[in-house]
């Protein structure tokens, strides 16, 4: 009872407080306008509109709802129907005045200025209301201790900018938030160096990248993205295009998941929800072990080759920070390479860098960049990956994943590399294509030069890691997906029960460096390859509707998906192990070994070099042809033999012939 008598006594102080200055402003305004003493009839005049103008104010702000609006959360809506109040009560006021016959002793301008005078006497009241209360809660003109703020996570926001604001002020009120703002993301880049709250917008949310660079190279990475608005309001693929940017920089992206309180300005804390790409994984992210990682990397030389490319710029974004003695960067694409060079120069200044541009194709080359640096830890990164490209180029196929390989890998054995790890892919488990084929043959080779130092404990060791589909990885399916919803177009999917592995770009690196860490400590055996633990391979259908309903859409309803059918060298199935592999457990958590049948080094390199001069002289059929005679000398014996395919349409043929099932981990579980 004593809390209802409380507000109402507040209420009736509002409106007194009000009435007053609805009738004093009226006064204001005539002193302003007359100069030296008010003549009789403006006094009279005075005595019979001010009060009546109190008694009109009163009824047209109870009547649109201003005192239904709480002074202390007073925003630019409350403000804007202050002035739609005021405006109002002022016509009314003069229609009643002209209808009574009281309108003679008004000069025209006293409206005006008593407009303008309202206006600020009212809204002046209730936003000092708000900076006295935000004052009390420590908002403003109390500066944030360090040991405060230390604990919450660095962070970015983007959204709408009266949403964005709440925000804000909702943090800055709570002294356990999580986060602490360190910059804003603008949609339309038109605000860049500005501040709201004190907090700098830093670019737009295409410059995500760019700008978690900047603040990298300040000290003050951010930790978080945080979008202001909540899931089932985002339409289109902005939610998704930023979660998978975010993810592959590290970041963990939150939204509002209700929006209702927020829009009025009512919420006392602030709910934020994570989105994790376990939503697309349908699975949690691997955590590796860091610290295994750091001891390895720091103070050596580390050249990657591909280094333009996703993985190879992933890789090289988390080894600059270990602190390598040199990192030698490289890739064919000019582009790939001076982008990636010119990121860590800005992020990385004090590392020793080299940017070579060269192809793994040219042996001369590669030996002399190998021969110059001298480095110490080799990531085989470069490839040609996309299956359909890859099926109708067999020749460039070869040139690169296998004789490019080989290349590498020599002038590891030959310039004392202490690890090479090459970048495979589940393509390369019975393979049907020849993209797989052509990375099957380079892990063989790796293999084989493994256990040629079995003998020897400071022979070099030649690591493999086999990776699935990288989500977000360019040319792959999430990025087309994107590509898709951004047009507002149907997605396509090659086949209603194709299955693939899935993992995130910070999976796949984590994969490789600790692969490496491991080999190097001791422990591993030689001639083994590594395969991270993806749990079940998922459908790509259920890939699609995910992305779809991530997107703020319905699968059918608002976006169609298109069967188009497999393309040449496709599976339905991945597979992890192959049929003459035998899986072993890994001294490594999260990660699964197997150790295939080995191929002598003298055979591979027989082999190889025909391959070399079928390539040489772009002879494509003769190409396959040898790919395959070498991929079946080296398999298990099987109780039938089936005929290879040669050309694109035997590939498809081949490749449904053979996925009949799903033959994934569970298949030849050990």
């Amino acid at each position: 009872m004593a809390l209802m008598q409380n507000a109402r006594m507040r209420f009736l102080a509002i409106i007194a407080i009000d009435l007053t200055m609805a009738a004093s402003s009226l006064v204001f305004a005539v002193s302003l306008r007359v100069s030296g003493a008010l003549e009789p009839a403006v006094v009279q005049g005075l005595w019979v509109a001010a009060p009546l103008f109190a008694l009109i104010a009163f009824g047209v702000f109870n009547t649109i709802g201003i005192y239904r609006r709480m002074w202390r959360y007073t925003s630019l809506a409350d403000i804007f129907m202050v002035v739609q109040g005021v405006t109002l009560s002022i016509c009314v006021l003069l229609i009643a005045l002209l209808v009574l016959g009281r309108l003679d002793w008004m000069p025209r301008s006293i409206p005006v200025i008593h407009w303008l005078l309202l206006v600020v006497m009212l809204g002046g009241a209730r936003v000092a209301r708000r900076m006295y209360c935000e004052y009390q809660r420590g908002d403003h003109g109390r500066p944030v201790r360090s040991t405060d703020s230390a604990h919450r996570r660095p962070s970015l926001l983007v959204g709408p900018w009266d949403r964005v604001e709440t925000v804000l002020r909702l943090l800055e009120s709570s002294a356990d938030a999580e986060f602490r703002p360190v910059g804003i993301l603008d949609d339309s880049g038109s605000h860049i160096r500005m501040k709201l709250r004190g907090v700098p917008i830093l670019g737009s949310t295409d410059a995500l990248e760019e700008v978690v660079k900047q603040m990298e190279a300040k000290g003050m990475r951010p930790a978080s993205l945080i979008i202001t608005e909540s899931s089932e309001r985002l339409r289109g693929p902005a939610m998704l295009r930023l979660v998978t940017q975010a993810e592959s920089l590290g970041l963990k992206v939150a939204c509002l998941p209700k929006l209702a309180e927020l829009e009025h300005g009512r919420v006392g804390e602030l709910d934020l929800r994570y989105i994790d790409m376990a939503e697309l994984l349908g699975r949690p992210q691997a955590v590796l072990d860091s610290e295994v990682v750091s001891q390895a990397i720091h103070g050596r030389r580390v050249l990657v080759t591909g280094a333009g490319g996703t993985i190879g710029s992933e890789l090289v974004r988390q080894i600059a920070p270990l602190r390598p003695s040199q990192l030698v960067l490289i890739d064919s694409s000019e582009f790939n390479l001076y982008s990636i060079d010119l990121e860590l120069q800005e992020n990385h200044p004090d590392i020793e860098r080299k940017a070579v541009l060269c192809s793994i194709r040219q042996r001369p080359a590669v030996m002399q960049a190998f021969a110059e640096h001298r480095p110490d830890l080799v990531f085989h990164a470069a490839a040609l990956k996309h299956v359909p490209l890859v099926e109708q180029h067999p020749c460039a196929g070869v040139q690169t994943n296998v004789l490019g390989t080989r290349n590498v890998a020599d002038a590891c054995k030959d310039y004392g590399v202490q690890a090479m790890v090459q970048v495979s892919t589940d393509k390369a488990v019975n393979p049907v294509g020849l993209m797989g084929a052509t990375k099957r043959l380079g892990e063989l080779y790796c293999q084989a030069l493994d256990l040629e130092g079995q003998d020897d404990p400071d022979a070099p060791r030649f690591l493999t890691v086999r990776f699935g589909n990288v989500i977000g990885s360019s040319g792959s399916l999430i990025p087309l997906f994107q590509r898709q919803l951004r047009r507002g177009s149907s997605l396509t999917v090659t086949h209603p029960d194709i299955r693939r592995y899935f993992m995130t770009v910070h999976e796949s690196v984590q994969l490789i460096l600790q692969s490496t860490a491991r080999a190097l400590v001791g422990g591993v055996r030689r001639g083994r390859i590594f395969v991270l633990d993806m749990g079940e391979p998922i459908k790509i259908m259920d890939i699609a509707r995910r992305m779809i309903r991530l997107a703020g859409l319905e699968p059918e309803r608002d976006v169609k998906i298109d069967i188009v059918g497999l393309r040449p060298g496709e599976k339905l199935y991945e597979e992890l192990f192959d049929e003459g592999e035998r899986q072993l457990p890994s001294v490594i958590s999260g990660i699964k070994e197997a150790e295939p049948i080995p191929v002598p080094l003298v055979t591979l390199n027989d082999a190889f070099d025909e391959l070399a001069r079928a390539s040489a002289s772009n002879d494509s059929a003769k190409t396959r042809a040898l790919v395959r005679r070498l991929l079946e000398s080296s398999a298990p014996a099987k109780p039938e033999t089936e005929a290879e395919p040669q050309t694109e349409t035997e590939t498809v043929q081949f490749a449904r012939s053979r996925q009949t099932r799903p033959t994934g981990t569970a298949s030849h579980a050990a």
